[in-house]
């Protein structure tokens, strides 16, 4: 039994190869100006806390510019698994921070959100990073309440996928498209 645990981790396959130098430029690009964009949005805001600019935008920067063509990608993920996990953290903290320690807070925010996310089809692996923000948050972020899932969450995805509309289809490459699908 624990050799056929253990054989279930031996690789199933070779890894892929490099992505065409053209793509990872454009990955590049649109990292770059996705992040500078919500970087100066931010900014505006309040320049000594970076309102806009949390953790999980950068990791869906990554997917929305690197990865355009997966489904985690696309619209429908990268908007409703962050407002939805949003929503969902904004839920437990109100409802349960007196009830639950910080540690089961934490937990149940990740793991409803990656349920939510599934039961909606909008699994975007950021959202669980989103939630986890609000939970361990500063008091600022945490005073937010039923506004972190508007703003900076469901605004700043809007905007990064504004930018990643206008860049992932600048490309001439005709499979270089985004998005894949809207619904």
């Amino acid at each position: 039994m624990i050799s056929r645990y253990f054989a279930r981790m031996k690789s199933k396959s070779i890894r892929p190869s490099r992505k065409p130098a053209s793509k990872i430029i454009w990955s590049v690009i649109g990292a770059f100006i996705g992040i500078y964009v919500m970087s100066i949005f931010s900014n505006s805001f309040s320049a000594k806390d970076g309102f806009f600019l949390l953790g999980s935008f950068g990791a869906s920067a990554v997917l929305i510019y690197g990865a355009p063509e997966v489904p985690f990608s696309q619209p429908r993920n990268l908007i409703g698994g962050h407002v939805i996990s949003a929503f969902i953290s904004v839920f437990l903290v109100k409802n349960f921070s007196n009830m639950l320690s910080l540690e089961l807070l934490c937990a149940f925010s990740v793991a409803l959100s990656v349920l939510a996310m599934h039961l909606t089809l909008t699994i975007h692996p950021p959202g669980g990073a989103t939630a986890l923000i609000y939970v361990i948050g500063s008091d600022k972020i945490q005073s937010l309440g039923w506004l972190y899932p508007l703003t900076p969450i469901a605004l700043g995805t809007a905007m990064m996928l504004s930018i990643a509309l206008l860049v992932n289809n600048m490309s001439s490459n005709s499979k270089r498209h985004y998005p894949m699908y809207w619904y």
